[in-house]
């Protein structure tokens, strides 16, 4: 880094709390708004799916996040690093009962790292998603696996909250929006040996300038492809002295339109506590999650789906494909569980 400020400091200039600061309602303009946000504090877009080659079945997630560095913004100097590009991908190979990560950093600019205003183009290096007139496509050559998928959606943006507006707590909030039900097709690469998958994904895109109250520890999330076309999302920020602060999510029928929930009519009760050999640190990975739209038992496929992602975001969080089944222990969907702020507080 130029201009006297190392990695680290940069680092923690990003993870400095904010004031908390609520977003005012605005509606979400398309192809705009599939683009960065940079004047906003931090922003994200993140795909996560199941894919299948023959028997074969793996989950996969790439997360690509921005975030804004309010003590830069004033310098002159083209290498100034005004905005910070992160990236992560991960892999699940239920086969071999291992999950595969992989994380980057870098300033954005100078060709290294960017993220378009114009639509979906972010980069960093040679890891790319990008949002053309027929889909997605992501190309993650990664260390020890790599990921070349397309993802084509099959029905209409879904915005969450209150047409966008997805509130976290009191005055914390984001812009949201997901793309259920993108069919996925592609290769994926593990370990040198390719394999031609098909599947299901899912894409969530938020930005925000404060996220998570300062009393918050972090959050459970779901989002479920179900098979019969629908979309089901859900989440709870957690307390750092426990409890919970807020919940939400959304649910649409295929050809539907969003139910939002409000945060009275969400829970999530832990079945199943793994602890992982690593970091010690303890997750559910299997729960019963109620919403408007039914009861439902969420449960890990790979209890290891812990990620460490200190060499970049900063945190270690849980991650990863789960089955969604009715009460009667029926499946009914597949799509990803996140957790975090279980290892430690979540500095967002």
């Amino acid at each position: 880094m130029t201009l006297g400020l190392s990695r680290r400091t940069l680092l923690l200039a990003a993870l400095m709390p904010l004031p908390a600061w609520a977003l005012p309602p605005r509606a979400l303009q398309f192809p705009r708004d599939f683009g960065s946000h940079p004047d906003l504090r931090t922003e994200w877009w993140y795909i996560t799916g199941q894919a299948t080659a023959g028997t074969r079945v793996f989950g996969y997630q790439v997360t690509f996040f921005r975030t804004r560095i309010e003590e830069t913004q004033s310098m002159q100097s083209a290498f100034a690093a005004k905005q910070l590009i992160f990236a992560h991908a991960a892999m699940t190979d239920l086969a071999g009962g291992k999950l595969l990560h992989d994380q980057r950093i870098a300033r954005a600019g100078m060709g290294v790292a960017e993220a378009s205003e114009t639509d979906t183009r972010v980069h960093l290096r040679d890891w790319l998603l990008e949002r053309k007139a027929d889909g997605y496509s992501a190309r993650i050559p990664a260390s020890g696996f790599a990921l070349d998928l397309r993802f084509a959606p099959t029905q209409p943006v879904l915005p969450q909250g209150n047409a966008g507006l997805s509130r976290k707590g009191p005055e914390q909030a984001s812009y949201y929006y997901s793309e259920p039900q993108l069919a996925a097709s592609g290769r994926i690469t593990l370990q040198g040996q390719p394999f031609e998958v098909r599947g299901t994904a899912w894409l969530d895109h938020e930005w925000s300038q404060v996220y998570l109250h300062p009393d918050a520890a972090g959050w459970d999330w779901i989002g479920m492809n179900l098979a019969d076309g629908s979309a089901l999302m859900a989440f709870r920020t957690r307390l750092k002295s426990g409890g919970v602060l807020w919940a939400g999510g959304s649910f649409r029928t295929a050809g539907g339109t969003p139910k939002p929930f409000a945060p009275g009519e969400v829970t999530f009760e832990p079945l199943r506590i793994w602890k992982s050999a690593s970091s010690q640190t303890s997750y559910p990975v299997e729960w019963k999650v109620r919403t408007p739209a039914g009861n439902f038992i969420v449960k890990a496929l790979l209890d290891n789906q812990e990620l460490d992602s200190r060499g970049s975001t900063g945190a270690i969080y849980w991650e990863g494909l789960s089955d969604l089944l009715d009460e009667q222990g029926r499946p009914v969907g597949r799509g990803y569980l996140e957790m975090t702020g279980y290892a430690a507080a979540l500095r967002l």
